[in-house]
């Protein structure tokens, strides 16, 4: 009897990616403890915790494989630290920069109304 050997695919999402965008973290949590939490998951390349008032409670997670990344996502998104529950998502660059432009625009319209600069 001939067996066929069978290989498991992995579809994944298009928003998957390497990189995970944690928020809702204790405002105290070390790098050494994201090590600990993150790295269960599988090997990873970087964490950048936020370290100032805007990004305090957040922190970006970069993952060596796509797989160990989504496992991570899967299993900590709600995860509970020092009874904050995590909010786990990919890093979504096109996201990220249209905030930064949005609020860039709200800034520049501050200025003009202030300095009275009219450009209709």
């Amino acid at each position: 009897m001939l067996m066929q050997e069978t290989q498991e695919t992995h579809i994944l999402s298009l928003e998957v990616n390497q990189i995970l965008y944690t928020r809702n973290l204790p405002y105290k949590i070390t790098a050494e403890e994201m090590y600990d939490i993150f790295g269960k998951y599988g090997p990873t390349c970087k964490i950048r915790v936020g370290n100032t008032p805007e990004t305090r409670g957040t922190a970006y997670v970069v993952y060596e494989d796509i797989f160990d990344a989504k496992n991570a996502c899967d299993h900590l998104s709600g995860f509970n630290v020092c009874n904050r529950y995590l909010v786990v998502l990919y890093y979504n660059a096109k996201r990220a920069f249209q905030k930064m432009y949005t609020k860039k625009e709200e800034q520049l319209k501050l200025r003009k109304e202030k300095y009275g600069i009219n450009t209709d």
